[in-house]
Parts: C-alpha cells; sequence; structure tokens
C-alpha cells in the first residue's frame, strides 16, 4: 500500500516542528512505514528530494517560488503541486490541517481512483462559523499576516465543510469531535494523536519548582490570559517555551523580562522542549480552543500534570485525573495550581495511559496499517 501526505512536513521528520499538525503527520508516516507500507511526503520547501532513514520518500514542488506573488499560485502552484500528487499513483492520499488547498490532494486522489482521508487536528474544524469568527478570525486581526489568515479562512469555509462530506474517511482526535460530526451526518473514526515515547524523558527525580508554558505566543492561543496568570501569581514560578506571533504577545513579551519568576526561554528544538517539561512541576495552557493538543500528551508522558483554563479535550483530563480544568476561572486556576494537589503514583498511571492509547507501540502500528487497508480494500461507488 502506497500513502501519500502533502504539505510543509519534511522538517518535523529532522525534529523540527512548529505546529502540532505537522508533528502528527511526521509520526503517522513513521508508523505506516514501520508497518510495511511505502510513504511519500511532498513538500513545498525542501529543495531536493530524499529519502530519510526511516525510508520516507520526501519529494520537492519543482518551482514553488517561481513567478508572480498571488498569481503564481493560479500559474504554477496549483497546476504543479496536482501533477506532483497525481504522478505518485498512491492508494491513499492522506490531508491533517484547515487548508483549503487539499481540495487538490482530492481531485489528484480522484483522478487515479484513491481513497481520500481527512483528518481533524483541532475542534474548530467542526464547530460552528461563529465560534471560529471568535477564536480563529478575530485573534488574527492583529497579526502581520492577516490578509493571507482572512483570505484563506473564507474559501476554507466553502471548501473544508465540502472535503469533509467528500472524504472517504475522516479521522477525530477524540470522542466530542465524533460527536459533533455524527449530529452532523457525517461519519468518522476515532484515530487518537500518536507519540514516540522513545524520545521521552523520564520525570525528573528532584522537585522541580517552575510550572511551564509551551507553544505559540499570541492571542489565538490564549497568551494574553496566561500574561494575566503570572501577573495574579507571584508566588509561582514560570518557564515560558516559544517566541511571540502577534504584536499583543510581543508586548506582553518584553514585560515578562523584568519579572523575577519567570524565564523566557525562546523557541526551542522538539527534544529541549521535552527536556524542559520533564523537569518542570506541570504544564499550563491557557489556550481557549484546541484540538488534542500534543503537548498535553508529552506532559503526561513526562509524569506531570496539566492545568488547562479552557480545554479538556474529549474530558479526558477530568474523567482520568491528568490535571485540572477551570472552565475558564483564572482565579480558579491560580488557586488549583498553588495547591497542586498530585496524587501518589501520578507519574507512572500518566506515563502508563499514554502508552496504552497513544504510544507507538507494534500493537498499535499494526493497527494503523490494517486501518488504512481496510479503508483502500472499501468496495462500492466513491464519494465524487
Amino acid at each position: 500500500m502506497k500513502v501519500c501526505f502533502w504539505g510543509n512536513i519534511a522538517h518535523t521528520l529532522k525534529g523540527e516542528t512548529d505546529g502540532g499538525g505537522e508533528l502528527q503527520i511526521g509520526l503517522l508516516a513513521k508508523a505506516l512505514v514501520k508497518g510495511g507500507n511505502e510513504v511519500v511526503i511532498i513538500d513545498y520547501n525542501t529543495r531536493e528530494d530524499f529519502v530519510t532513514e526511516d525510508g520516507i520518500k520526501v519529494i520537492q514542488i519543482n518551482d514553488w517560488e517561481k513567478g508572480i506573488p498571488i498569481l503564481r499560485y493560479v500559474t504554477n502552484r496549483i497546476p504543479m503541486l496536482y501533477r506532483t500528487l497525481r504522478d505518485q499513483r498512491a492508494d491513499v492520499y492522506y490531508c491533517r490541517i484547515r487548508e483549503f488547498r487539499h481540495i487538490i490532494a482530492y481531485w489528484a486522489a480522484r483522478k487515479v481512483k484513491a481513497k481520500f482521508i481527512l483528518g481533524m487536528a483541532s475542534d474548530l474544524d467542526v464547530m460552528s462559523f461563529r465560534t471560529r469568527i471568535k477564536n480563529y478570525y478575530v485573534p488574527q486581526f492583529r497579526s502581520s499576516n492577516f490578509f493571507w489568515w482572512l483570505s484563506s479562512g473564507i474559501i476554507n469555509e466553502f471548501v473544508f465543510p465540502w472535503l469533509l462530506r467528500k472524504s472517504d474517511a475522516v479521522f477525530v482526535q477524540h470522542e466530542g469531535q465524533k460527536k459533533i460530526l455524527n449530529q452532523k451526518g457525517i461519519r468518522s473514526i476515532l484515530f487518537s494523536n500518536l507519540i514516540d515515547l522513545s524520545q521521552i524523558p523520564e520525570k525528573s527525580n528532584g522537585k522541580p519548582a517552575d510550572y511551564v508554558y509551551v507553544g505559540s505566543l499570541d492571542r489565538r492561543k490564549g497568551f494574553g490570559d496566561f500574561f494575566n496568570v503570572i501577573e495574579k501569581a507571584p508566588g509561582l514560578s514560570f518557564k515560558v517555551v516559544g517566541q511571540p506571533r502577534d504584536k499583543p504577545a510581543e508586548e506582553y513579551f518584553e514585560k515578562l523580562r523584568s519579572y523575577p519568576n519567570v524565564k523566557l526561554l525562546g523557541k526551542l528544538p522538539h527534544a529541549d522542549t521535552i527536556a524542559e517539561i520533564a523537569t518542570s512541576k506541570a504544564l499550563v495552557s491557557t489556550s481557549p480552543m484546541e484540538g488534542f493538543p500534543n503537548i498535553f500528551i508529552e506532559a503526561w508522558a513526562c509524569g506531570i500534570p496539566v492545568y488547562s483554563l479552557y480545554v479538556d479535550p474529549g474530558g479526558i483530563i477530568a474523567r482520568e485525573c491528568l490535571g485540572k480544568v477551570a472552565n475558564g476561572d483564572i482565579d480558579l486556576l491560580i488557586s488549583m495550581m498553588a495547591k497542586n494537589n498530585v496524587e501518589d503514583g501520578f507519574s507512572s498511571k500518566a506515563r502508563s495511559f499514554v502508552f496504552r492509547n497513544f504510544g507507538l507501540s507494534g500493537e498499535k502500528i499494526d493497527w494503523i496499517s490494517s486501518l488504512f487497508k481496510s479503508i483502500v480494500s472499501e468496495n462500492g461507488k466513491k464519494k465524487e
């Protein structure tokens, strides 16, 4: 079986990633190769074709940067992307992240009579338009590339729902997403995020003092709320991994330089980020909207709890006692953090939970391969 991915993905295979969606595609690609399948990634940021140590083929898109800006999408990029995808003649084309250009992969899949799978990367992918306005469009207003976010977002509002209904399979991250799609009459498959546990260190044996915040520092991820947490909790110590991505975040970031209880670590390689998590007391999240954050899974794999202001993917934090959720109440979140009531044996319990549900075990690799093959072998008329 041959599986084809596309996007800005190749760098994740080297441990360099800017986003959770790209990281998950990289892990899925590795799992499929370990399952005995052929995997190819079409990447518009790589400058040469190469094969990774795992056996994943990475293919560049020729002349991606040529042409007149904006016009080149029509004259060059879309045609070249389509031809490159089509020429792979894969059995499955898999796309993830809310991206209107996935329709090109869909067209390529239909041209070669292949299956098309669409994976959810955020709750915003299944939520209402009103929710996306509040949690996606409005937070981008002061970003430097607002025009791109707005124009691509408008196209996505038409293309993505169409792809949801035309896909041969839709993968969701948790039961909450599955329930919403079911209410819309769209069948989906629960496909949990993956983690390579060989890259995760044991939790520090010492008594770490710092709470760690990891991610994009911008309005969309609730960095303003995190700043308010720090302002109201001078008795707690924090580490911040990431760099500002919009004007308000830059202003907060500059103010934090003078705070004695805050360490600003900047953007770190993935391995170094994991090391910082493993030497922390707990992970703090103030993002108002997520899917199933990789960073939550990584924190539990390191044996530390998650303190979340808003997000509890599928109710898993409360149900499995993997941390605390404050339901939008900053004062309650700070109170929970100050108490830090973690049950005995939490570290081993959390790591065991991650291994069973998200770890790239041999059993999980076999299950993934079997799932993809079952989708390929499904009979019946393809959705046109």
